[in-house]
């Protein structure tokens, strides 16, 4: 009782303030309230920004890894794991047919076709380019002897680039005996030039680059009517473990170069190919 009617004159004195002090003293009391609210929110925007950064974190433990490509196997990889294998007349008639078969009719896929009487021994990877030419061309010294016709060649070797034309020059050197052989490659030579050196004498041997070679085809510089012997480098690869065929440029080349009249003279029987 002693503490109610304590309390009873303080709220009448509260009440017996003047208006303006009034005032002032609510104010004081709702500054007291305020920081106890503005803490709560804090806790509250806190515990907030710690379960949205959980969140986070889960959503991106559940995205899933990028896939890793699988790396394509190069040539040198699967020359790696097995022996390289000698080229076949077979080689050569598929490599026509799947390059020419979507863009010719089958009347023409017809005329593409090497007969099997015009191929040569293959190499088996044994040899060496002088006892292969003497293996498919066992009288060279007859052919040689007749051979008079300028701007023709009787042995045409064909080969990937500049470099292993001169390569296979220097191999034949126990094969060619007195024959006169010629360089047939663009690099550091015109075409103009090699036509004047074909006009100027009697060549045996020519040895280049189909691309050069199917150039002086089409400029009249060579002609193929005296020819009896086609070799392709087919079997040797570069630093690259690429062969002839596997450079698409040169395979290019060569593809034209057998449209551009060697095809014909092996349906004809007169030029015989063969696959070192």
């Amino acid at each position: 009782m002693e503490a109610s009617e304590k309390d009873e004159p303080q709220e009448e004195a509260t009440e017996n303030l003047p208006e303006d002090k009034k005032a002032k003293k609510r104010k004081t009391e709702s500054k007291t309230v305020k920081p106890n609210k503005a803490k709560r929110k804090k806790k509250t925007t806190q515990k907030e920004c710690i379960v949205a950064q959980e969140k986070k974190e889960e959503g991106e433990e559940k995205e899933p890894k990028p896939k890793k490509r699988r790396k394509k196997k190069t040539i040198t990889d699967v020359l790696a794991t097995s022996e390289p294998k000698a080229g076949s007349p077979a080689d050569l008639q598929k490599l026509v047919h799947d390059h020419y078969s979507d863009k010719r009719s089958v009347i023409e896929m017809e005329e593409l076709k090497l007969p099997d009487s015009c191929f040569l021994a293959s190499n088996d990877l044994t040899h060496s380019l002088s006892s292969y030419l003497k293996e498919i061309c066992p009288k060279w010294a007859k052919v040689q002897r007749l051979h008079t016709e300028k701007r023709s060649v009787a042995l045409l070797i064909v080969c990937s680039s500049a470099l292993r034309t001169i390569e296979l020059i220097k191999q034949m050197t126990t094969f060619k005996g007195e024959a006169k052989v010629i360089k047939l490659f663009a690099k550091h030579i015109k075409v103009e030039e090699q036509v004047k050196l074909l006009d100027k004498a009697v060549t045996h041997i020519g040895v280049g680059t189909p691309g050069r070679i199917k150039a002086l085809i089409e400029k009249e510089g060579l002609s193929l009517q005296a020819l009896r012997f086609l070799v392709l480098d087919w079997n040797w690869r570069d630093q690259k473990q690429r062969r002839m065929v596997d450079v698409p440029e040169v395979k290019g080349d060569l593809l034209k170069l057998l449209e551009s009249g060697v095809m014909k003279g092996c349906q004809e029987g007169g030029i015989k190919l063969g696959l070192f």
